[in-house]
């Protein structure tokens, strides 16, 4: 597959529609075949991306001051992500070109979860932004919907039973990170962000106008989403790719912001529940042989890993770093 596919999944919604079963053949198709996929028919609106994206401008535009006073730290991933901190996970590389804001799941304080799991809790909300919080959780529970409907679609597609995937994202890991990348000259090296693969089940994003996203084709070429306006950019990580025991492909794709304009980006990353072990839930395919997941446990390790002074070692799942 040479190019990103669109498809308008509003079938979706109502699996009584006369097209669902042809639009659950062409995700498959797409998920099997380069991993990406451009959506339309979310019900989102252009409006609703819109204002997320002025919200995302607006907390970047803050006073450096006030962003570190909610940098995140290792006790809690949560915050203010500085400008070139993070290199590759396994610490090969340029560091990557981007500030950003990360974002979890957000429980409340004394959630009883945060009892099983470290890794849940309050998010920090910018100081200075008043419409952060509303603006972008409620963009959020609208992608929980879109990905819970492409993952209703995978498990007829591939098949499995009936919510064998959707019940794994009750109380999930689901996370977001806002985005600013500063123009990169035409000259310049290194990434906005370095080519990998997705470590979680599934990502949606709304592409920035001023692109930047490259997808590596099953030949090792480079591929821009012809993503249509008002539509989004979804694709396999590696959690749905050994869940379906390499049947959906989780495909190496990088940032290069060459455009001479800012560029701001919010992907959502479906992740599920901690303690969820992520196996294959089909035969593996021939030549598919990777160790099963706790989510948890995958989890702590990305965040562990993303600082420049701790290294992955032999407890360490596959963090989807690649070599350049």
């Amino acid at each position: 597959m040479q190019h990103i596919p669109t498809i308008d999944i509003s079938p979706l919604r109502d699996p009584a529609h006369p097209d669902y079963a042809r639009t659950v053949q062409q995700i498959m198709d797409a998920c099997t075949g380069i991993g990406f996929l451009s959506i339309t028919g979310t019900g989102i609106s252009p409006d609703t991306v819109d204002a997320v994206r002025a919200c995302v401008r607006d907390i970047f535009a803050v006073e450096e001051s006030a962003k570190w006073d909610q940098a995140i730290t290792r006790e809690n991933y949560r915050g203010y992500i500085p400008m070139g901190f993070f290199t590759p996970n396994d610490g090969s590389g340029k560091a990557d070109k981007y500030e950003g804001y990360k974002l979890h799941y957000d429980v409340a304080p004394d959630a009883p979860i945060r009892q099983d799991c470290a890794l849940y809790g309050p998010n920090l909300w910018p100081k200075g932004v008043d419409s952060a919080r509303d603006t972008i959780l409620g963009y959020w529970s609208k992608l929980d919907a879109v990905a819970d409907h492409l993952l209703g679609a995978l498990e007829v597609g591939l098949p499995l039973p009936a919510r064998a995937l959707r019940d794994a994202f009750v109380d999930p890991m689901t996370n977001m990170t806002l985005l600013h990348y500063p123009p990169q000259a035409p000259d310049e090296g290194g990434y906005g962000i370095h080519p990998h693969k997705d470590t979680d089940a599934l990502t949606i994003i709304a592409p920035d106008p001023v692109g930047g996203l490259e997808v590596q084709n099953r030949e090792g070429g480079w591929i821009t989403p012809d993503c249509p306006p008002g539509g989004f950019v979804v694709n396999i990580g590696d959690m749905l790719e050994l869940w379906s025991g390499g049947r959906l492909k989780s495909t190496p794709h990088r940032v290069v912001n060459r455009s001479g304009q800012e560029r701001y980006s919010f992907p959502y990353f479906a992740v599920p529940r901690h303690n969820v072990v992520v196996s294959p839930l089909l035969e593996p395919q021939p030549g598919f042989d990777r160790p099963a997941v706790h989510c948890g446990h995958w989890s702590a390790e990305i965040w562990r890993t993303n600082w420049p002074d701790e290294i992955a070692d032999e407890a360490t799942p596959e963090l989807g770093t690649l070599q350049d």
